[in-house]
């Protein structure tokens, strides 16, 4: 590669990360969960469920969308009905959950950047498949060694996992789950 085609990758880089930080930079802070918050497609009490949580703040909406599940708020982005001006998109870091029952109120992460576990043996808010979100990829792949599953982006989220029925019964009941053992390797009580 010449110096001017090296020079111009490494400035279309730079452009590239001057982008992302600063669209970071404007997306609106995520809102603690509180006993308000009601899911988008189930209309239930999100903390009733257990597992990662999400939400959705759009553009000229000031209050965040809720969803029982991290599944359900990435489906939110995939489905042609729903709207697309959205400011930010968050999921519970379940690498720093108290336990798979209360995933924490404040530990939310931007979803565009978490590193996701598929296909693993736990259930979601509503006993369905989940998108288990981590940010970072050691804990992701700390969770999926444990439990199965896979490690994916969001950008290669398979729309047929998340969009997709889930008939398969619950494999595993959260309840007895000691979750942040999976992960950290010791337990929280």
């Amino acid at each position: 590669m010449t110096r001017a085609g090296l020079t111009a990758v490494l400035l279309a880089a730079l452009l590239v990360t001057g982008c992302e930080d600063e669209q970071q930079a404007s997306m609106p802070a995520p809102y603690a969960l509180t006993a308000e918050a009601m899911g988008r497609y189930c209309g239930m009490d999100v903390l009733e469920h257990a597992g990662p949580k999400g939400q959705v703040i759009l553009d000229q909406i000031p209050e965040p969308i809720w969803f029982s599940s991290a599944r359900d708020a990435i489906a939110f982005t995939m489905l042609p009905e729903e709207p697309k001006d959205i400011a930010a998109i968050y999921v519970s870091d379940m690498g720093k959950a108290p336990s798979w029952e209360k995933p924490g109120p404040e530990n939310f992460i931007d979803a565009r950047t978490a590193f996701y576990v598929i296909g693993s043996s736990l259930r979601g808010g509503m006993g369905v498949q989940e998108a288990v979100p981590f940010s970072s990829k050691d804990a992701a792949d700390a969770f999926a060694a444990k439990n199965g599953g896979r490690v994916v982006r969001f950008g290669d989220m398979p729309q047929d996992y998340i969009l997709g029925s889930d008939a398969t019964p619950a494999v595993q009941d959260s309840k007895h789950v000691p979750f942040n053992q999976d992960v950290k390797g010791h337990e929280h009580g």
